[in-house]
């Protein structure tokens, strides 16, 4: 398999560290499963000539001849974490550039995959519209805002749409890294896994911030408020309506443009960041933590639990 990873000026360290260490420890391991085994070959590409990483590092890379000569190409995240300086970032030619080298490629037939705020500079060429994707949790209102046209799912972890495939928050660029080396080989890819000791980490819903994303928007911000208060009653949309000074279909059209989720949806979310939270730090059963965020026993939480988080309450409670 050939792949090129594409880097920027500003390029995160650790996203690219992790992709190439991924692509160079599979080949290492290839030999242990067969002689024959698949090998990565993996260049490093930019649209500069120089470029550096967020943390001032020199990286050394190949120009963008022949993007069509890749069976992959690789967008690792650039560092810039925060709106404020993310979105200066996205009007950079190199970035401009880049949307056009990954075009070209797309238009060759060649598949793209990228990680963190890497989907970002790929959702900025515009071929992401119409498409599934994730990204990094804590700016998915910024991408919603900015990129209407992307179906985002941005509490998974990895989401493939068509011949584009995007993974969520920081690491996940070993997640990306060991996706890609399981399409040549599953049994290599489980190899790495081991070991670098990475586990499976299929949604990243588990390590989002809710209080965090709530607060990009003043009518979320005041409904997240009134829902925290209320987390053990039964939820109203038109109390929460009330609470947040805004009309019941406005309420849940900013919810959706924020969260991607409808009001009921979030409280749910609260409730069962509330158990979670109860289950690690108190000695509470779980039919006692059923009843404090409003749930009518343990059942009924367990299976939220489960359904939400992607594992079970055996995982956060050993011998529960």
């Amino acid at each position: 398999m050939k792949l090129q990873v594409l880097a920027l000026d500003g390029v995160f360290d650790t996203g690219l560290a992790a992709v190439l260490d991924a692509f160079s420890t599979a080949n290492e391991l290839a030999a242990m499963l067969s002689p024959g085994a698949a090998r990565f070959e993996v260049a490093v590409v930019g649209v500069r000539r120089r470029v550096r990483t967020a943390q001032g590092f020199a990286v050394p890379v190949a120009a963008i001849v022949e993007p069509a000569a890749a069976d992959w190409l690789v967008v690792p995240a650039i560092g810039y974490k925060m709106p404020d300086a993310l979105v200066p970032a996205l009007e950079r030619a190199d970035v401009r550039d880049a949307g056009a080298a990954l075009r070209e490629g797309a238009a060759a037939g060649v598949r793209i995959a990228a990680a963190c705020i890497g989907t970002f500079v790929l959702a900025e060429s515009g071929l992401l519209d119409r498409q599934k994707a994730t990204t990094t949790w804590w700016l998915a209102p910024l991408f919603r805002q900015r990129y209407p046209g992307v179906q985002l799912e941005d509490a998974r972890m990895l989401v493939r749409s068509g011949a584009f495939v995007t993974a969520g928050a920081a690491l996940s660029h070993m997640d990306l890294a060991l996706w890609l080396v399981r399409q040549a080989s599953p049994e290599l890819a489980g190899l790495v896994a081991r070991y670098l000791i990475v586990d499976q980490r299929p949604a990243q819903s588990a390590y989002a911030l809710a209080d965090h994303l709530a607060h990009a928007d003043p009518v979320v911000e005041r409904f997240e408020r009134w829902a925290r208060g209320r987390i053990a009653d039964g939820f109203s949309l038109d109390a929460a309506a009330s609470a947040a000074g805004t009309s019941k279909r406005t309420l849940a059209r900013r919810m959706r443009q924020v969260l991607g989720k409808s009001p009921l949806s979030y409280f749910q979310d609260l409730r069962v960041e509330r158990a979670v939270h109860l289950l690690k730090t108190s000695d509470r059963s779980l039919d006692q933590i059923a009843e404090l965020v409003g749930y009518a026993d343990g059942v009924t939480l367990r299976a939220l639990l489960r359904r939400r988080l992607g594992r079970g309450v055996r995982d956060l409670r050993p011998g529960e």
